[in-house]
């Protein structure tokens, strides 16, 4: 029981919703230049599934890593990233 992999989470934006029960969302990560050690932004593209079509594009989401479910698509949404109150 304790081999379990704890599945990966990222949190991006929906930069498109164009096809059916499928969106793609955009994760930007800070990378560490090997010899220059300054740092730059870059934006990794993840095809995820959302059933029920009601992510649209600008939104900023949570997605998880999951089983192959077509060719390209191995993340799936889970739920919108929590807006923290800021008073």
């Amino acid at each position: 029981m304790e081999d379990i992999k704890k599945s990966r989470k990222l949190k991006g934006t929906v930069v498109s919703d164009k096809m059916q029960r499928t969106v793609v969302v955009a994760v930007v990560t800070d990378k560490k230049h090997p010899k220059y050690h300054k740092y730059f932004k870059q934006t990794s593209r993840f095809k995820a599934h959302d059933e029920e079509d009601k992510y649209k594009e600008g939104d900023e989401v949570i997605i998880q890593e999951t089983r192959p479910l077509s060719k390209e698509k191995r993340w799936k949404v889970i739920g919108f990233v929590k807006e923290k109150k800021t008073s």
